[in-house]
């Protein structure tokens, strides 16, 4: 543990600094007299980066597999992702090394493991009886592609189909090739000229393990005897089939294919089909065919005991259905149902009570894969009702943009979020429970609850309970509704400054102890929002419209910045009082014809029911200034202590009092520098026309993003307007001197490069160097590296806070760095970090009475530095996209410096609680995770764990309590990481467990007569046939096989708990019977040597016999 002593560094800093004001060195003196030792308790070994889990709808998805044993559901994507899903609060994410798409999964049923065929000619073997599943066994083939796999339950030898037509055997235990082989010309018959197409569906009958069943993309069947090696039956249609599908009786078998039919086929009859079907075909009168149709990708053929068989399919519908959504259609008996689809359908399957393919299937479920979806569908009750998804897999519903994360929030918030947002649920779902309810949930040994948010482009945010590595959607709240909406494209108003998602949501400001919200929307706007339990309705929406204006005259004008007096309808503070008015038009024009005064949206004028959750408490919006559109925000911050949001953009910064409903603060970014601005302004550029919207809508990926860094990491986006209500209250800071000038080199400010605020803090703290207490104060960071204060003098609490004024004022003080600011903190003379003040919860629609003894009972909250002793000290922690300083308060010393990146930059800094202490962690565009200790800045962790590959990372990449961090992996994926070394070793008994020991259903009976007369299902000795003994070796050229990473260490690392006490009592067993072996090769060993011996003994006896001893 090492220990800093801050006299010996201000000792030397002010031994150095010869100018000082008298009070701040006696101040400074006083501080060095108190021994003032900080013990900073993390260290290297305290930090360790892995990832955690992943959350949300595995992005680009290809292949679906379900165990109907184990009741876990596979998900394969085009980038070699698997995702597994079993009871819900039990999720699992591998990833194939190759990234490879994967073409089709198999499960061997209640193995414990899964079969991936990948789109790069690679077959793999899982193992999932451990809580991070594992390859065990990989095969690529080098001549030939895959197309198409089948396991028969029960058996370990895998049919691979391949593009060339032919059918390969692996040993699913060894993961070698069989030397039989099936190939495609003797599969066909030999008058066909022509080749049959990659193999698009295997499968063996139900009722005869010996007849496999080979469809041909042509439109050729053939049903294959594997015994005799020869095609019983070949089965010919001018069509192209999709899939097959068989009955269970193996008598008949049902194709789909690519003209929109569907041919139903008896085994016994190969000249024609059974029956045709067109599902969706237009029946004509005079007995023609019926029209084409698209084609059927896939069906399924099920059966029931109790009534009609089920057909289910996808695709199908007729070509004059233009614009109809993906359908999956029903038909049972003489009903067809059409279920409308949100997307594209992937692959579906059907959930059967049985997983032996020669019984009565009854189907109970389908599950179906969309493109961005996972549908359950019950097909037990009338309607076809979906099931009500368990999973977080709506986190892309409108593409997220932005995320923040908060840890250890306060205990009784979760459940006040989960009471709204359980009023908001839809209704007619299927009464029964979800069908996928395997594995089994870990074990929870965190006890602090988590709570992510994210914003999204239309204008939604979502609370999320992401306690114990599980998510969970708590409350989604709409901030569009306050907006009007334009109907069509050609009615949208011409003040948008966006093309599209006028209300993306931009940045999100949370307070979790008072539970008030504030968000910055793209269209710079900016709402408020508190949390009440009680429903309203709000007659007039409360408003404010700031003319925030960057711009430089030859000529100094004092005012050039301020806000015009515009007259207000109502001059009381209270929001009752703001009368409505109508919306200035968009044609609204200063003198020389160009939109002045005009919001880019317009705010609903009519009353606004607002339920139990967050409620609008005040909107704000950014106005159009002589033509030229108002700047996205850039940062915000809100107070509940203070009752004050401040934001600011590339123009300048805004304060706005929410209980007054007033702006107290409006200036361009130069004039909070007052008379001492280090830097050469040049004169304002042409306005801009329009903005570009940042590419924060990246759903569909390859938007090529304008910027080229994130200045602001926690970007987000949103929109909203409101009735004007405007009033003057700027602080001209001009006079104002400063105790500090900048030594940097000057530089030009162009168009492109405008000062803009990237930080705000709201505190209490020193603000000036010659300050004995500390006082609540802003603290403005920006982008060119500036730390600017702002004192704020607030009023008295209760009445006095909504009569009288609060004072805002430059304080003088100007502190420096390299880069953008990005953070702010503030630590004790104890080096614990100063939290800002806040309020706690209450309702805010109480009785009168009840707000009377509310405010005798509650002062306002501050933190807790404000009963400090007056020479204790503070340290403010700042950090920048390029280093990070600890500055000592109220001397302003800078007594720690980490340069943190040279050659790259900071997108995200985050001064976060760990083990008990504190640390900045920071994550670069390089990639690099790094860590630093507060307040000497000792580097903790540098590991580089991700470059920066699209803008998508830097908007939502954040840190929070706990060693905790997310970001957006893909723009439907939510990956969560941890840098704590505790947290890793816990991980391990915190996840959920996917195998669990499941006894297999009985195999169906035969009955008696079925059996007396060879009826029912026949076997077939697999072994007899498929080993090396009966067909020989396979080609080596053909496969090459890879072990894989799961082998015996897979065992080991396996799971506490049952599955995990079988595996190492297997493990045992196998090195005992290795020792055992050794033991009985050892005996035979001095078996043999004892015999030898006894046999050379033997030689000399009868060489020896008959000689005397004199002889020798």
């Amino acid at each position: 543990m090492r220990k800093f002593n801050i006299r010996k560094v201000l000792d030397g800093l002010t031994a150095v600094s010869a100018v000082a004001s008298a009070s701040s060195a006696a101040q400074q003196q006083q501080a060095g007299n108190r021994e003032t030792e900080i013990q900073e308790t993390l260290q290297s070994e305290h930090f360790q980066l892995c990832k955690t889990v992943r959350h949300g709808f595995p992005y680009q998805p290809s292949a679906l597999a379900f165990d109907p044993v184990q009741k876990i559901l596979a998900i394969g994507t085009q980038t070699g992702a698997l995702r597994l899903f079993g009871r819900p609060g039990v999720e699992c994410y591998c990833q194939h090394d190759s990234g490879a798409a994967v073409i089709q999964l198999q499960f061997l049923i209640n193995e414990g493991a899964l079969v991936s065929a990948l789109a790069d000619d690679t077959l793999h073997l899982w193992n999932l009886r451990q809580k991070r599943p594992a390859i065990l066994h990989s095969l690529k083939f080098n001549r030939e592609r895959i197309t198409f796999c089948h396991l028969p339950f029960q058996s370990k030898w895998l049919y691979v189909g391949t593009e060339r037509g032919n059918i390969h055997i692996v040993n699913v235990e060894s993961f070698t090739l069989s030397g039989y082989v099936i190939m495609w010309n003797k599969a066909i018959e030999l008058s066909s000229k022509s080749h049959p197409g990659p193999v698009v569906h295997i499968s063996d009958n139900p009722m005869d393990e010996g007849k496999l069943l080979i469809g041909f993309e042509s439109g050729t069947v053939v049903l294959w005897d594997l015994k005799s090696k020869k095609a019983d039956y070949r089965y010919t249609h001018d069509e192209a089939i999709h899939s097959v599908a068989w009955h269970h009786e193996g008598k008949q078998f049902i194709c789909s294919h690519s003209d929109g039919t569907l041919t139903i086929w008896n085994v016994k009859s190969p000249t024609k089909p059974f029956q045709t079907i067109t599902p969706h075909g237009k029946q004509l009168k005079d007995g023609k065919k019926p029209e084409p149709c698209k084609p059927i990708l896939k069906v399924e053929y099920k059966t029931t005991r109790a009534g009609e068989p089920f057909i289910i399919l996808s695709g199908g519908l007729s070509y004059d259905t233009v614009g109809r959504r993906p359908c999956l259609t029903v038909m049972h008996g003489k009903s067809t149902a059409v279920l409308e689809m949100d997307y594209s359908i992937v692959d579906f399957l059907t959930l059967c009570e049985t997983p032996y393919p020669n019984d009565f299937q009854e189907p109970y479920a389908v599950v179906v894969l969309l493109e961005k979806d996972l549908v359950l569908i019950d097909l037990a009750q009338n309607g076809y009702p979906i099931f009500e998804n368990p999973y977080p897999l709506t986190i892309h519903e409108s593409p997220v943009t932005c995320c923040e994360y908060f840890a250890d929030c306060p205990v009784d918030l979760i459940p006040a979020l989960y009471s709204v947002g359980a009023r908001q649920k839809r209704q007619g779902y299927s009464k029964k429970e979800w069908p996928i309810s395997g594995g089994n949930w870990g074990v929870i040994t965190q006890s602090y609850s988590e709570i992510i948010i994210t914003g999204h482009a239309d204008g939604s945010i979502k609370f999320w309970d992401a306690s114990a590595i599980t998510l969970q959607v708590l409350y989604k709240l709409k901030t569009a509704k306050v907006f009007e909406k334009s109907r069509n494209k050609d009615d949208r108003p011409n003040t948008d400054i966006v093309d599209e998602d006028p209300y993306a949501i931009q940045i999100i400001s949370w307070c979790p102890e008072s539970r008030m919200l504030c968000i910055a929307g793209v269209s710079a706007h900016v709402i408020i929002y508190r949390f009440s339990k009680q429903e309203v309705t709000t007659e007039v929406i409360p408003m404010l419209e700031v003319r925030l204006l960057y711009e430089i005259n030859d000529v100094e004008t004092p005012d050039g910045e301020q806000v015009p007096p515009v007259p207000t309808p109502g001059t009381g503070s209270n929001p009752q009082s703001i009368v409505p008015q109508s919306h200035p038009s968009t044609s609204s024009s200063s003198s020389d014809g160009l939109r002045d005064n005009v919001p880019c949206l317009k705010v609903k004028n009519s009353p606004l029911k607002q339920s139990p959750g967050y409620q609008i408490e005040l909107v704000i919006q950014l106005v159009w200034v002589s033509g030229e559109p108002p700047q996205q925000i850039t940062s915000l911050a809100i107070n509940s202590a203070y009752g004050l949001v401040v934001f600011g953009n590339c123009n300048g910064i805004a304060m706005v009092d929410y209980l007054q409903k007033t702006v107290l603060l409006n200036l361009g970014t130069i004039e909070l520098y007052g008379s001492n601005d280090p830097y050469r302004r040049e004169p304002r550029s042409p306005r801009k026309t329009r903005q570009p919207s940042g590419g924060l809508c990246d759903i569909n990926e390859g938007m090529v993003v304008p910027e080229d860094r994130c200045k602001s990491p926690t970007s987000v986006k949103t929109k909203s307007r409101k009735f004007s209500k405007m009033v003057t209250n700027d602080i001209d800071v001009k006079d104002n001197s400063f105790s500090r000038s900048r030594s940097s080199s000057v530089t030009s400010i162009d168009k492109e490069s405008r000062e803009a605020i990237s930080a705000l803090h709201f505190c209490e703290t020193f603000t000036r160097k010659a300050d004995t207490s500390p006082s609540p104060c802003l603290w403005v960071g920006t982008t060119l590296g500036t730390v600017l204060v702002i004192v704020l003098n607030l009023p008295p609490g209760g009445e006095q806070r909504l009569l009288q004024p609060v004072i805002v004022s430059p304080s003088g003080t100007i502190l420096r760095l390299k880069g953008a600011i990005l953070r702010m903190a503030f630590l004790d003379t104890t080096g614990s970090l100063v939290p800002p003040a806040h309020e706690t919860w209450r309702e805010h629609h109480e009785d009168k009475d009840e707000k009377e003894k509310a405010k005798k009972r509650r002062p306002v909250s501050v933190s807790p530095s404000s009963s400090q002793e007056i020479s204790e000290n503070q340290y403010a922690v700042i950090c920048s996209e390029k280093q990070a300083k600890v500055i000592s308060l109220p001397s302003q010393n800078c007594i720690y410096k980490q340069n943190i990146t040279e050659t790259s930059f900071v997108l995200r800094g985050d001064i976060v609680s760990l083990s008990n202490s504190i640390c900045l962690a920071c994550f670069c565009a390089n990639g690099h995770i790094m860590t630093f200790s507060l307040p000497s800045l000792r580097p903790l962790l540098d590991v580089y764990y991700l470059p920066l590959t699209n803008m998508r990372i830097a908007r939502t990449f954040c840190f929070t309590d706990n060693g905790q961090a997310l970001y957006l992996v893909s723009p439907t994926e939510i990956q969560r990481l941890t840098y704590s070394q505790e947290t890793c070793e816990n991980l391990q008994e915190m996840l959920g467990e996917l195998f669990t020991l499941v006894e297999t259903p009985e195999a169906p009976n035969r009955g008696f007569f079925k059996g007396l007369f060879g009826g029912g299902a026949q076997s077939l000795d697999r072994e007899e046939l498929f080993g090396e003994s009966a067909s020989g070796k396979a080609s080596r050229s053909l496969a090459q096989h890879i072990p894989g990473p799961g082998g015996i260490e897979g065992v080991k690392g396996a799971a506490s708990g049952v599955v995990g006490e079988l595996a190492r009592a297997r493990l045992a067993l196998d090195e005992r019977g290795q020792k055992l072996g050794e033991l009985e090769e050892k005996t035979a060993a001095m078996l043999y040597s004892a015999d030898s011996f006894s046999k050379h003994a033997h030689e000399m006896m009868l060489k020896y016999k008959d000689k005397k001893w004199y002889q020798f």
